[in-house]
């Protein structure tokens, strides 16, 4: 079997994910171009798909120890090729959702900010936070739909605000959840779907909220 056709690991795939942030960073690619290939990469089932991303990048290959040996008994079996599943449809709420958008950048959405029932957020190494603590909600549920490379995204939820992060996926990132779970009984009531790859989406209460409800 040739080096190209070989399976590659999680840890190869994250590794090619650091060498294209670098070449983001050199000016080799524009933040359209990381994106596709990082789909690329993070879809790639083999040595030749995973090599393809980096082909016309100078100076970038894969570091000697994510380089795989040949297996004596690897599967001739053919694969499916990997799809690319786009959610059309999800959430409770309907209409067009509104979306927060950002490329390197810092966003902050605070104070009366009006929600709306479904939320895009769609960034590319950025830092966003979105605090709904005096936000304005036209709907006790809040669907928010999350499309991330390597940032950092912060919900910040009211004190009595409930949070299910299920169906929000981590590629090489972090999904922290440190608010309460279950059924929406409170004032607001958050549905988190969506991808964080290679950065990280967290849901708190704002800082100090714990030791008011004790000495309160």
């Amino acid at each position: 079997m040739e080096a190209r056709d070989l399976r590659v690991s999680d840890a190869e795939r994250e590794h090619v994910g650091q060498l294209l942030q670098r070449a983001v960073g050199q000016g080799m690619l524009s933040l359209g171009e990381f994106t596709e290939r990082m789909d690329t990469a993070l879809a790639s089932k083999t040595r030749g798909e995973l090599n393809s991303v980096l082909a016309d990048l100078p100076g970038m290959q894969i570091a000697e120890e994510h380089r795989p040996s040949p297996k004596p008994f690897a599967d001739p079996t053919p694969q499916p090729t990997p799809r690319r599943v786009v959610q059309e449809h999800w959430g409770h709420g309907g209409g067009t959702p509104d979306t927060v958008r950002g490329s390197m950048s810092t966003i902050t959405r605070k104070g009366p900010w009006n929600v709306p029932r479904r939320l895009n957020v769609v960034t590319r190494l950025s830092s966003v936070t979105l605090d709904f603590t005096q936000a304005v909600m036209v709907s006790q549920v809040v669907d928010i739909h999350v499309d991330d490379y390597c940032s950092s995204v912060t919900l910040i939820l009211p004190t009595e605000a409930t949070a299910d992060v299920n169906g929000a996926e981590a590629v090489a990132g972090t999904v922290t959840n440190k608010v309460r779970t279950g059924p929406p009984y409170g004032p607001l009531h958050v549905v988190l779907t969506g991808k964080v790859r290679f950065g990280s989406l967290t849901v708190k209460h704002p800082f100090g909220s714990s030791f008011r409800k004790i000495f309160g």
